[in-house]
């Protein structure tokens, strides 16, 4: 009992706050120690994506490598329209590598190639020198109108960004035009030359130059604040600052003494892979080609071993890398000769390198579909490349948002340019879904017990008051008759009762013993019932018998309550026969006419309807009604509990244990039948119902 009152005194509240610690000390731990395993797997993942950044961005920086390289190993002649092969002492001319059109070229997206010398003249291999013998080296007049075009959009592109200047009248741009309005066909280069000399445009225009006018290109690539902040009023299309880039960190502590490491070692070799290159190289004098041009400007040019040719010796500068305002990409270097200096270089268009050279290559991977890879120089951010579609890219630098993955400079003279990957969603690697899996199994299970050890502990807790209430009833239903019982058979033994008074004290004493019967057979039947003891004995019993059974069993206690009791059964039922056990069932029926007596005391009608139908499905139902208040909606299923009882024991004014309704329940269940109540106007009625045809097969079970 002592367990008992501990749990009476136990409150919901308290059970909640009890559970809800305990269930708190397991998911504290629980979730850390997935968190901690979820991370790890995290870690892992973000490290071996990392490795293959790392892989990637060692592959950019090579094929770039090898591209530049390419580039850096063309001698200064290349930029010319004419060189010479072979010996220097018996060569020949022939043209450039770099004078092919369309522009013949390993580097993806180049525009074409350019030579600007001391004085600021501009000039590109496209065009002989001068342009009206460029029939002599096989150019057609629509092809050498396409070069013309092509070497004016050169220079219109270097001098929108300031790098040299355009002729100040126009001229260029007018000669042009006149050159391609004029017919195509043309029947030799004599007559181009004798009727439009005039229309000629110069390969080395001239150019109103400063006493510095290759300072722009020494210019390019001091990022100092006056150029940035020029750059961010033309207007360029950046997405932004590095600086402004959104994203997470946390990785990147983990990772800062490795990347640091590392980096000044890869710079410091690539540095020293780069150096100033001498050559010694030969191009024909000029005056030489005119005079071979005077004399035989009628044949094509093939192999002139007498050209007179100039030999020098000339230092090339590695080369340089440039982002233009105008959004191209310019590689350029500086060439020493005789104490000039020359720049020369190509001009690039920036998508088409950048997709050749890295996206396609970024896209190859399996980390074009988790991240995303951005490209920054000197700190501007200038283009995205996403795997979710070939033209996905972002506007600003705060759509760029994710975790840190990596990010790497390339090699000079790229070395401004920044890689930098920004995971869109890590996966967390092959235990990931596992782990998940577990946490939320754990959560589930956690949330179920929490919850099942609630309405148990719950349960108990009512168990515990239910009982404890069942003893205070128990023992006022025993003390009550025996004390009156006791006090009549005093009266009686010592004469103290007349003769007319002698008969009613005796049927009281009567009385009163039965109901401590029925009392004490109801908590004998309750314990067999707790140890599963509870044995049943069907047999076959007319629906008569059992109805004369129970008249004769509670008549007289119902007519002593000042009742009227009333039994009929239709005409089939009466003749039904079913299988059950005549003590249970006299219980059931008791119960149910003791339960209608104490809660219809106060009725107007005082009697009792007990019937027997029989109703589709060939089901018997036994009603016992009263014309009581009947049973509120609420309680009709709680009623049918052990220990339930409607009215609180300090304030209830029946008598009861709480054990009869739920007695009545579980014998009928034992029988094969079942139990419940409805509200009639006035009144309740408790119907047993019994299945004929199943009778034989379920009882006893």
């Amino acid at each position: 009992m002592a367990h008992g009152q501990r749990l009476v005194g136990l409150g919901p509240s308290q059970l909640r706050r009890w559970l809800l610690l305990f269930f708190l000390t397991l998911l504290i731990p629980s979730g850390v120690l997935i968190q901690q395993s979820y991370s790890q797997l995290k870690w892992e993942a973000f490290h071996q994506y990392r490795v293959q950044a790392e892989e990637l961005s060692t592959r950019i920086n090579d094929r770039l490598m090898r591209l530049i390289t390419e580039e850096e190993k063309r001698a200064f002649t290349d930029y010319a329209f004419l060189v010479v092969a072979g010996e220097a002492t018996a060569g020949f001319v022939q043209r450039s590598v770099l004078s092919s059109y369309p522009v013949n070229t390993s580097v993806p997206g180049v525009i074409g190639y350019f030579q600007v010398d001391d004085t600021g003249r501009f000039s590109s291999p496209l065009l002989p020198a001068p342009q009206d013998q460029a029939v002599r080296y096989g150019i057609a007049d629509d092809e050498l109108n396409q070069r013309l075009a092509l070497h004016v959009r050169l220079q219109q592109i270097l001098s929108e960004n300031l790098l040299v200047q355009s002729s100040g009248s126009g001229r260029d741009r007018d000669r042009l035009k006149q050159r391609l309005d004029e017919s195509p066909r043309r029947e030799s280069t004599a007559g181009l030359s004798s009727s439009g000399k005039g229309a000629r445009i110069d390969s080395t225009m001239e150019s109103d130059s400063a006493d510095q006018p290759q300072a722009a290109f020494d210019q390019l690539n001091q990022a100092d604040a006056k150029r940035q902040l020029e750059k961010k009023s033309s207007g360029s299309k950046l997405l932004g600052r590095v600086e402004d880039l959104k994203l997470d960190r946390r990785f990147e502590s983990r990772l800062a003494e490795e990347q640091a490491a590392a980096s000044p070692a890869q710079k410091l070799q690539q540095n020293e892979q780069r150096s100033i290159r001498k050559e010694r190289s030969v191009l024909p004098a000029p005056a030489s080609i005119m005079a071979e041009n005077e004399t035989d400007a009628g044949e094509p040019l093939t192999s002139q071993g007498g050209v007179r040719i100039h030999t020098f010796e000339s230092e090339l500068d590695p080369f340089e890398f440039s982002l233009l305002d105008s959004g191209h990409l310019v590689l350029f270097r500086k060439v020493w000769r005789d104490g000039r200096r020359f720049i020369q270089g190509l001009l690039i268009e920036q998508q088409a390198f950048l997709q050749a050279t890295i996206a396609d290559l970024f896209r190859e991977t399996a980390l074009s579909g988790m991240s995303e890879l951005t490209l920054a120089y000197r700190g501007d951010l200038f283009s995205t490349f996403s795997g979710k579609s070939p033209k996905s890219y972002q506007s600003r630098a705060t759509e760029l948002s994710g975790a840190l993955l990596y990010r790497n400079r390339l090699a000079a003279p790229l070395s401004e340019m920044e890689l930098i990957y920004s995971v869109r969603q890590l996966p967390a690697g092959p235990g990931g879904r596992l782990v998940l899996w577990v946490a939320i199994t754990l959560i589930l299970v956690l949330c179920g017990g929490f919850y099942l050890l609630y309405r148990l502990g719950l349960r108990q807790i009512e168990l515990a008051r239910q009982q404890q209430d069942f003893v205070s009833a128990i023992s006022h239903e025993l003390k009550t008759p025996l004390t009156s019982i006791r006090m009549y058979g005093e009266m009686l033994r010592e004469g103290w009762a007349s003769e007319e008074k002698k008969r009613s004290y005796y049927d009281y004493i009567h009385d009163e013993s039965e109901r401590l019967t029925r009392l004490i057979n109801n908590v004998l039947q309750l314990a067999r019932m707790t140890r599963n003891g509870l044995v049943v004995e069907c047999k076959p019993v007319a629906v008569t018998e059992l109805l004369d059974g129970i008249r004769s069993k509670i008549g007289s206690a119902v007519e002593r309550a000042g009742f009227e009791i009333n039994l009929r059964a239709d005409e089939v039922a009466a003749k039904t026969v079913l299988m059950l056990d005549g003590d249970s069932f006299s219980q059931i029926m008791i119960n149910l006419v003791d339960n209608a007596l104490k809660f219809s005391a106060r009725a107007e009608i005082r009697r009792i309807d007990i019937t027997a139908t029989l109703e589709r499905g060939n089901q018997l139902v036994l009603t016992v009604r009263d014309y009581g208040p009947g049973v509120p909606r609420d309680q009709m299923k709680k009623i049918f509990r052990l220990f339930y009882r409607s009215e609180n024991e300090l304030t209830r004014e029946t008598i009861g244990t709480g054990i009869g309704l739920a007695l009545v329940s579980q014998l009928a269940t034992a029988m094969g039948g079942r139990v419940d109540v409805i509200n009639q106007q006035p009144g309740a009625a408790f119907r047993v119902i019994f299945p004929v045809s199943a009778a034989n097969d379920q009882c006893g079970e």
